[in-house]
């Protein structure tokens, strides 16, 4: 009875991921002076990135149709689309651009400036300083009981507060509690919630415990990754995650591979 049970959970979360295939890449991010260090690497559909090493080199989760960002200080940012020829080469390599600064041009002039503020300051005839210096300080043309008009401006700018939503009741005030029109959304917003940190999990615990740990020590196949979690999962791995017990879920990890290796092997 249990070894049915194990069976049909292995279909079911086969049917599950076989809906959107992800697959773990290895790429080099380059320039034209060579390897480009600390490059961030991100999936800009499932919001997941990385960075490269000293060698250039990153791996990162991808789906066909997915978009990969590169950016880099003093490179042009890019984008690249996981086409089928991305997804199914075992290694890609992503060359980008030097970013080149132009700066602006400057005038020199000539001058009798000694290049010491204690004797080219007394260079300066003393009633030009002083006709500079009143320049700077004459207040005369201010009319300081003026209204400044572009406070009243800001203010007449500013659209007025229109309550958009029907039937909802109004603010009380800025320390008031909002009212909720909807009877139930406040558990649909954990429920989306509480999938959201599903759907984060493989990546999260990946990152934490490196890949190196899954796929050298335990060694799950790459295309088998999430399939394990969700084998491992029904022993509260992820609740463990969110009290942060890593500890127990590598012990877990480390004695249910040993079953799961045997059980896809027969299959």
């Amino acid at each position: 009875m249990k070894k049915t049970l194990l069976l049909l959970l292995l279909t079911v979360c086969t049917i599950s991921y076989t809906q959107e295939r992800k697959k773990l890449i290895t790429g080099t991010v380059t320039d034209s002076l060579g390897i480009v260090k600390n490059a961030n690497i991100i999936n800009l559909k499932t919001k997941q990135g990385t960075f490269s090493n000293d060698d250039g080199r990153f791996r990162i989760f991808v789906s066909k149709g997915d978009t990969l960002r590169v950016s880099s200080v003093q490179h042009q940012p890019k984008k690249i689309v996981v086409s089928k020829d991305v997804f199914d080469k075992e290694e890609i390599t992503i060359q980008i651009k030097l970013t080149v600064y132009t700066l602006e041009e400057i005038e020199l002039k000539r001058n009798n400036l000694q290049g010491r503020l204690g004797i080219d300051i007394k260079d300066v005839p003393k009633n030009e300083k002083d006709s500079l210096l009143r320049k700077v300080m004459d207040f005369s043309d201010v009319n300081f009981n003026a209204p400044d008009n572009t406070i009243d401006a800001v203010k007449r700018a500013k659209p007025p507060i229109v309550n958009t939503m029907e039937g909802a009741m109004p603010m009380a005030g800025a320390g008031a509690k909002a009212i909720i029109p909807f009877k139930y959304s406040e558990k649909l917003w954990a429920l989306r919630k509480k999938l959201e940190q599903k759907k984060q999990f493989p990546y999260k615990i990946l990152s934490e415990l490196g890949d190196k740990f899954f796929f050298d020590e335990l060694k799950i196949p790459i295309d088998n990754y999430f399939h394990f979690l969700e084998y491992c999962n029904p022993l509260g791995i992820e609740e463990l995650h969110k009290k942060g017990r890593n500890l127990e879920i590598i012990k877990i990890l480390k004695t249910e591979s040993k079953t799961y290796l045997k059980l896809i092997k027969k299959e």
